[in-house]
């Protein structure tokens, strides 16, 4: 079982009930929530809870890099704990979004994009997004 105290403590993060519940719903509920899912979802059991210390949750962890944001939809920032390089699949129809682990073809790609940068540009963080039916959609 993870020690999400620890994670919080290594990350130069005070660790609250508050946010080591949303750490702990983020590591466990592999779903790239935005602000509102995790708020509806911890706030019952949660009562001083708040959308705005959500949001300023999320924001600490993804500075001190415990989770990564994720930007698959126009309008929502989602949050992703697992912050290994990976790239991520939208669902079309049902919305859900699922993790692509990268391949040796797929670090080759990467490389090969960072390669055509213009001189001097640094690269700080790359995101793929892919857009389709997933296996269950796509069979109905």
């Amino acid at each position: 079982m993870e020690n999400y105290n620890k994670i919080l403590i290594d990350a130069k993060i005070r660790p609250s009930i508050q946010r080591l519940a949303i750490y702990e719903f983020l590591c466990k509920n592999k779903i790239h929530p935005d602000v509102e899912t995790i708020y509806s979802k911890l706030e019952k059991l949660y009562p001083t809870l708040s959308r705005t210390t959500v949001y300023n949750t999320l924001e600490l962890f993804a500075q001190n890099k415990i989770v990564q944001t994720i930007k698959i939809d126009d309008d929502k920032i989602r949050y992703d704990a697992d912050t290994s390089n990976h790239s991520h699949f939208k669902c079309t129809k049902c919305n859900m979004i699922f993790d692509l682990h990268t391949t040796e073809e797929s670090n080759k790609y990467l490389d090969s994009c960072k390669d055509n940068l213009p001189n001097g540009f640094v690269v700080n963080k790359f995101q793929t997004n892919i857009w389709g039916y997933c296996s269950e959609c796509a069979s109905k």
